[in-house]
């Protein structure tokens, strides 16, 4: 399968957080699913850390792509396709990264590795 790993999920699995659950941890491990990360996580990561929000080891420019290839996340461009389709979405989310992982996961037929509930009120794949 093809998982959208969420912001907050990517965070967990760098730092090995217990707040990872264990279907997701268990997910991630099995290495037959594909693991995306979209540009919008990487995009909302820098954000958070340049407002002085978002604390990293690292600069978010070497630190976000290092734990992604180390672990094995790929990385999911924004393409038009989903952008276009994330102003369609209706309002349930207010967070515009959040609404781009949900287009993206619909337009690439992905599920996303989330524990939000607002992402869950979209008609798309989530598993927590």
């Amino acid at each position: 399968m093809k998982f959208l790993v969420d912001t907050c999920t990517f965070l967990w699995i760098a730092s090995e957080s217990p707040q990872l659950s264990k279907t997701a941890a268990a997910v991630f491990l099995d290495r037959n699913n594909e693991h995306y990360l979209s540009s919008a996580s990487a995009w909302e990561i820098a954000i958070k850390h340049a407002a002085g929000r978002l604390p990293l080891p690292g600069r978010p420019d070497s630190y976000v792509p290092m734990i992604r290839e180390a672990s094995g996340i790929a990385s999911l461009e924004i393409d038009e396709e989903s952008a276009l389709h994330a102003g369609r979405l209706p309002g349930l989310h207010s967070d515009p990264f959040d609404r781009m992982l949900v287009a993206q996961a619909v337009v690439h037929g992905m599920t996303i590795l989330t524990p939000d509930p607002e992402i869950q009120q979209y008609a798309v794949r989530v598993l927590w």
